[in-house]
């Protein structure tokens, strides 16, 4: 029974890197609309928010993909140097392990939720799921957000919605673009999912746990979104539109207001069903 479940174990932790590292192939950058541009890899999604006064950073990825990160910024031609702000929609380390490589690398201000703040500045401990199984490079914080904040830079303004449960401090962003002379709200959806191993029911390390998904379910819904994007390129069929873009898409893919309410739907539908089944399972 021990090899076996020694077995177990050293098959999930290959299946786990083998899909990390799926996710983070590199990938061309591209633009996406009005002065937002894809710069992260294969499923890790990170955008440059450019501006006359410097940019804004959303996400890093890993670290091990902070050369590729400053790559795809360079190729579009904007400057790393120029990066003004690093913002994150969760800090998990498949989205914020490189954040104090891009600080050191750009002198940006780090900016992060309440709640996952102490989280980046610990490099990981602390956070409810992985503490003890997953770290990475710890990185200061410059200023705590809290729900419905703002970052403003060259015109541009960000509002940060606090959309928490997938981490205690879980963002989602939002803006808009003038594209084609359309005025356009973007939705950078910060995480909804449920990570294995993590508890709805009596969960002792995050008590308010289904509290806190059901007002992000809430919170969502109530966003107006043209332009539907996330953390992670699956959440908006990334690939998909991407592939519509480069074969000459009269209307840009990536407004989709549809695919967002079905997005949040799905997702909304699967946590219920979690839940549903951990209480059932209680009984």
């Amino acid at each position: 029974m021990r090899r076996f479940a020694l077995l177990s174990v050293v098959a999930l932790t290959l299946y786990a890197e083998s899909f990390t590292a799926k996710w983070a192939q590199p990938i061309e950058p591209f633009h996406v609309a009005g002065n937002i541009y894809y710069v992260g890899s294969n499923d890790l999604a990170c955008y440059l928010i450019a501006t006359p006064q410097g940019h804004i950073l959303i996400n890093t990825g890993y670290e091990r993909m902070a050369p590729q990160l400053r790559a795809s910024v360079e190729k579009l031609g904007f400057r790393f140097k120029d990066i003004r702000y690093l913002l994150t929609g969760q800090v998990h380390d498949d989205h914020a392990a490189g954040f104090a490589v891009a600080r050191e690398a750009s002198g940006a201000k780090v900016v992060i939720m309440a709640g996952d703040d102490d989280i980046l500045a610990h490099g990981g401990r602390g956070d409810f799921r992985f503490d003890g199984e997953i770290s990475y490079r710890a990185c200061p914080v410059d200023r705590v957000l809290h729900d419905g904040d703002t970052v403003t830079l060259g015109g541009t303004t960000l509002v940060a919605h606090l959309t928490p449960g997938h981490t205690k401090g879980c963002t989602t962003w939002t803006t808009t673009v003038n594209e084609n002379g359309r005025r356009l709200n973007v939705v950078i959806v910060g995480g909804v999912s449920v990570n294995p191993g993590v508890k709805l029911v009596h969960n002792p390390h995050y008590p308010g746990i289904v509290a806190d998904y059901e007002r992000t379910f809430r919170t969502l819904r109530a966003l107006s979104c043209d332009i539907f994007l996330g953390s992670h390129g699956g959440y908006f069929s990334m690939d998909e539109k991407l592939a519509r873009l480069k074969a000459g898409a009269k209307e840009n893919p990536f407004i989709d207001p549809a695919g967002y309410r079905q997005f949040v739907d799905a997702s909304e539908a699967h946590f219920q069903q979690l839940l549903a089944q951990e209480r059932a399972a209680g009984r």
